[in-house]
């Protein structure tokens, strides 16, 4: 991952396992085996044999990456310190349930990493008091087994925070793979930031042409464009999804739709905007809409939601021309504090 500060860029490595798929070749392609050829000759559509290429020496300088290796905790603090991002009040606390560990007395019995050193000796000064083996002249304590003390510990339940993201994605045939990889960028950052303000995080994912369906994260951000436009299947999917499994008394829901704002009807945006009003906005914490900038799209999606839901301080809306315009979205969307 690339981050940029000025003129300077940095890489991110990030710890993730890709999956190898198989990819299809050229059709033009003759079948298996078919055709001239030598061994070790490059099979590849348009890639040049070895030492055929002009690979001249250049005087231009080249760009360097500094590579740093830090955790997401520290990106997400140097994210709000960034943005100045506002920290994050969650509401909800009896869903999700960890267990805390804390030492609250002593035992005779434990582990030997847990015997307590102090009350060990002091166990063992007092019996040798007792019995009269003590000597002042050569103050010698050797504790036997009934003299060992160990910490002894209570585990109690600690409830949690418990906080959804529900991702929603325009696939249809005006969305490409530029817009795709700016949510996927964005989705990140956003992903970071709330993952360090709750332990209990689940991230749900919504896409939709005409026809919206739930899917796993790796289908999100690798489906194929293709189709028509009906927002409003997207959002009735997302607001059954939020009042079946997600009420809003135990959960910290947060919805992020990106699309390019070409919507099939005035009749399904006006269907959306009843939808919105009437059963997302009443069980989130935020409703963030991000429009991205398409050569195809019409963009009036944003425009109605403006005119429609820009007061209520649960709603944030984002234009994104491009992926120097994520810095300023996410702080759009996440700042608010919500």
């Amino acid at each position: 991952m690339v981050g940029k500060q000025g003129k300077d860029l940095i890489t991110i490595p990030l710890p993730t396992i890709d999956i190898p798929h198989f990819r299809y070749g050229a059709k033009q392609q003759g079948g298996v085996g078919q055709g001239e050829g030598e061994v070790g000759q490059s099979l590849g559509p348009g890639q040049e044999q070895p030492g055929e290429g002009d690979g001249k020496a250049g005087q231009g300088e080249g760009q360097h990456l500094l590579e740093v290796d830090i955790s997401f905790g520290e990106l997400a603090e140097i994210l709000g310190e960034e943005l100045q991002l506002p920290k994050i009040e969650p509401k909800g606390t009896d869903r999700i349930v960890t267990e805390k560990t804390r030492y609250t007395g002593i035992n005779t019995v434990g582990p030997e990493s847990l015997r307590h050193f102090k009350r060990t000796y002091k166990q063992a000064l007092r019996r040798q008091i007792a019995s009269g083996t003590y000597d002042a002249s050569r103050p010698v304590i050797v504790p036997f087994r009934e003299d060992r003390r160990y910490r002894s510990w209570r585990t109690t339940p600690q409830p949690e925070a418990a906080a959804l993201i529900v991702y929603i994605m325009d696939v249809s045939g005006s969305m490409g793979d530029e817009q795709k990889e700016i949510v996927r960028i964005e989705s990140f950052w956003i992903d970071t930031w709330l993952r360090h303000h709750y332990k209990g995080l689940a991230a749900r994912y919504i896409i939709h042409d005409a026809v919206a369906r739930e899917v796993d994260r790796e289908t999100f951000f690798h489906t194929r464009e293709s189709g028509g436009t009906m927002i409003s299947s997207a959002y009735k999917l997302a607001a059954e999804m939020i009042e079946k499994d997600h009420p809003s008394n135990a959960w910290n829901t947060y919805v992020f739709h990106f699309s390019d704002g070409d919507n099939w009807s005035a009749d399904d945006t006006r269907l959306c905007l009843e939808i919105v009003k009437e059963r997302i906005l009443p069980n989130v914490n935020l409703f963030a809409y991000g429009q991205v900038e398409s050569p195809y799209g019409s963009g009036q999606f944003i425009r109605d939601l403006r005119e429609s839901c820009n007061d209520d301080e649960r709603v944030a809306l984002s234009e994104i021309a491009d992926k120097e315009a994520i810095y300023g979205s996410i702080k759009e969307f996440l700042g608010k504090g919500k």
